[in-house]
């Protein structure tokens, strides 16, 4: 079987031979096919356009669009095998077949994520070496992949986040049929892949859009990355049709089953329906109509009007959004650090924990301090809790470490365990970030590969975003942090698969095992029973909490967690029986008695 997406641009192989070309340039004079063997004419059509059909090209030839006299890649590329500067190449999609074919996705109850970088998570970095960890990932537990972002960057790495060419996978990791055999190989072994993907901004080198086709960026608003994408003003429509086909691209010719929308904050959209409506609004009523597919936000905003889709019932709704609120309140309980973001957060952590694991987000409205005292969120304690994906690691909360270090860098292991017992038992959707399940060692820094006057830019602005942190007050300080354009710092990012041999790193990969076995025979089935709006949550201690969510035919999932370094008298113990505890004091609880220190005890009442 074979896939692909038809779309109103780009380069586009017909069953006959031909190959048609099709740009959108409203600001072009002239526009011609330029290949090693000479150039072809496109003709201008209505609204911008200029088209080609030709006989005269085939699926591996390299071509650019020569506009005015400059040559560009095709921003609709499916591939640059030189990079971002080079030219496309003409990919016939259909090329491939899919041995999964009959593959439809699985419910988002029983999701399980594990974020992965293509370029770190492997010795090779490439597709293919991530294909190789799945038969791993599969025995671990997890039930999804969620790659970040592969959209051609400039460079040889970078985190995706600079991505300037969004159909087009980058040539550092592998072919598109790389890719695609990577997705195929992990349908066969029933795991789900989610792919990050960034519609908020353009990277800040080798986006030549601004020159042909001004009418995609917009003055009205401004991005923390710089001029802000067009959503909203005169000639949106093409550009919101660039973006709605590059999600359906994905979901249909690579046939990944989620995706995960970097920063939706910065996308700035005043109209009606907004883009965020639309895209979820197609998807769901083409390639959502076939399988499972789930949509999956990063918001800042905490708007939960997005959220609320279920299998009965998506219409233009997602899935789920990362809730930053419940991992900023386990990172003060585990570490006490209140700089930055974390201070909203460290006067009471464990009121926020508890509300987050009752109520989505613990931020639903109120002020928050460290954006001056701005009002944030919506109220979410009416949603399901699956639509929450909760972790205590990810790319941001490492990555966007001075150095990169991870949380068992920073915690004691006893207090982890249980947070972890938490939120990986929790009706919410957990998140582990690619090497937590064995305690590697190894940070993950922030890396990327400019030209060198973006290159010193990118090195000296890492080190003034950290001057506010006392630690980092000196020039001396800011120095010994890892300059992002240096190969090392990509190098020392990339797991150390060897250690997990050593005993501390296999006591951690039991650990996980464990808890996600115990997810899926006793939490997974029974998440979609969980009766929204109704959980409540009590703060037992200064680190302590129990939380209960009622099931809609009765019955009950609850929790009592002691987060604190002492033993704590529950007054009373939860209906049902014990699933699953960290402690065999804990287990043990029958009847009113004292929760041990750093101990966490789950209960079902069918």
């Amino acid at each position: 079987m074979n896939y692909a997406h038809e779309m109103p641009f780009g380069a586009a192989v017909f069953d006959g031979g031909e190959v048609r070309f099709r740009l959108w340039a409203p600001d072009a004079r002239s526009v011609t096919v330029d290949f090693s063997s000479g150039n072809l004419p496109m003709r201008s059509v209505d609204g911008g356009w200029f088209e080609l059909k030709t006989s005269e090209a085939c699926p591996g030839d390299r071509y650019q669009f020569r506009i005015d006299d400059r040559a560009v890649p095709d921003p609709a590329s499916r591939f640059q095998p030189l990079g971002v500067h080079g030219p496309s190449e003409v990919i016939d999609p259909k090329a491939f077949l899919w041995k999964s074919a009959d593959w439809r996705g699985r419910p988002w109850e029983e999701t399980v994520l594990y974020e992965l970088h293509v370029g770190t998570f492997s010795a090779e970095g490439t597709y293919r070496g991530a294909e190789q960890k799945l038969d791993y990932l599969s025995s671990l537990g997890i039930t999804a992949v969620e790659i970040m972002p592969v959209s051609s960057f400039p460079g040889k790495r970078n985190w995706g986040y600079d991505g300037v060419l969004p159909y087009a996978p980058s040539a550092c990791y592998g072919r598109p049929e790389d890719l695609k055999h990577f997705i195929d190989a992990a349908h066969k072994r029933g795991l789900m892949v989610f792919l990050d993907v960034v519609y908020n901004h353009f990277g800040p080198e080798g986006n030549y859009l601004h020159l042909y086709c001004p009418q995609f960026f917009t003055e009205r608003h401004k991005t923390p990355w710089g001029q802000a994408i067009n959503f909203d003003g005169p000639g949106s429509r093409m550009v919101r049709d660039y973006f709605v086909h590059n999600a359906l691209y994905w979901l249909e010719e690579y046939r990944v089953d989620g995706l995960r929308f970097d920063a939706v904050h910065a996308i700035y959209d005043d109209s009606k329906p907004d883009f965020l409506t639309e895209l979820a609004e197609t998807v769901r009523i083409t390639v959502g109509r076939e399988r499972q597919i789930h949509l999956v936000l990063e918001n800042d905003h905490n708007a939960a009007r997005y959220l609320g889709c279920d299998l009965r019932n998506c219409g233009a709704k997602y899935s789920a959004q990362w809730n930053d609120d419940i991992h900023h309140a386990a990172h003060v309980l585990l570490t006490g650090e209140s700089d930055g973001y974390y201070a909203d957060y460290s006067s009471n952590p464990i009121w926020h924990f508890g509300r987050c694991l009752a109520e989505g987000y613990s931020y639903q409205g109120e002020r928050s301090h460290f954006r001056g005292g701005t009002s944030r969120g919506e109220v979410s304690r009416n949603l399901p809790p699956s639509c929450f994906v909760s972790f205590v690691q990810n790319h941001d909360q490492v990555g966007n470490r001075a150095f990169g270090e991870r949380i068992t860098n920073l915690a004691e292991p006893r207090a982890l365990k249980a947070v972890l017992a938490v939120l990986l038992l929790a009706p919410s959707t957990p998140l582990l970030f690619m090497g937590e399940e064995f305690g590697a060692s190894t940070p993950f820094l922030f890396f990327c590969d400019f030209e060198p006057d973006l290159a010193a830019k990118a090195r000296e602005g890492r080190r003034l975003e950290f001057a506010r942190f006392a630690q980092f007050s000196s020039a001396e300080a800011q120095a010994k942090i890892p300059d992002p354009n240096d190969e090392e710092t990509f190098l020392r990012s990339k797991l150390d698969w060897g250690s997990v041999e050593a005993q501390i790193h296999s006591d951690w990969q039991k650990f996980y095992r464990e808890l996600l076995a115990r997810r899926k025979s006793a939490i997974a089935p029974r998440v979609k029973d969980v009766l929204p709006g109704k959980a409540r949550f009590e703060v037992l201690g200064k680190k302590a909490v129990s939380v209960v969510w009622p099931f809609a035919g009765g019955g009950q999932f609850a929790l009592i967690a002691n987060l604190s370094e002492e033993s704590l008298d529950i007054p009373k113990i939860p209906e049902g029986s014990l699933v699953y505890a960290t402690v065999e004091e804990a287990a043990a609880l029958a009847k009113p008695r004292t929760m041990p220190a750093l101990s966490v005890a789950w209960y079902l009442k069918p």
